[in-house]
């Protein structure tokens, strides 16, 4: 019997069955999962991927890369990012982060969060799942950080 406390309880709104979402999602969820595969993390064996859906379609991954000072550490959202916009790409519609937490979620720590909102001038979706994604936490960027920074000369 599946302890439904470990993957969330489905409420239909913000928790929801993995198979009840579209196509698109699954893609970018399971882009993360691909990529986590790829996480340096010999420090904290906390192994994360993040996938980034441009506004014209692209799917972007990145993982996280940890160093042994931890400072210069790069989380998987970050490093999908700078991976983003090194290729020309500065706008995003949805993001998915796989990262694996016995009891919770793992949703983009507040750097990542602030770092995102960079780049998203609207509120975009932001899926997390588990590497094995029965469930999946649906929110957006505007949930997980609702008074996001902007210096005064970008914003609209």
């Amino acid at each position: 019997m599946m302890n439904n406390n470990i993957n969330g309880t489905v409420d239909g709104e913000t928790i929801v069955e993995f198979d009840s979402l579209d196509s698109k999602v699954h893609e970018l969820i399971n882009a993360a999962i691909k990529v986590r595969h790829n996480a340096y993390c010999p420090y904290s064996n906390f192994a994360v991927g993040a996938a980034l859906r441009t506004t014209t379609g692209e799917i972007i991954t990145g993982c996280n890369v940890e160093n042994g000072t931890y400072g210069p550490s790069v989380c998987a959202e970050r490093a999908a990012i700078c991976k983003a916009v090194s290729e020309g790409f500065r706008e995003f519609e949805a993001v998915a982060v796989v990262g694996l937490q016995e009891t919770q979620f793992t949703t983009p720590c507040g750097t990542c969060r602030q770092t995102l909102s960079e780049f998203c001038r609207k509120d975009i979706p932001v899926y997390v799942a588990k590497p094995a994604p029965a469930r999946v936490l649906v929110t957006s960027l505007y949930k997980l950080l609702p008074h996001a920074f902007f210096p005064t000369f970008l914003k609209n």
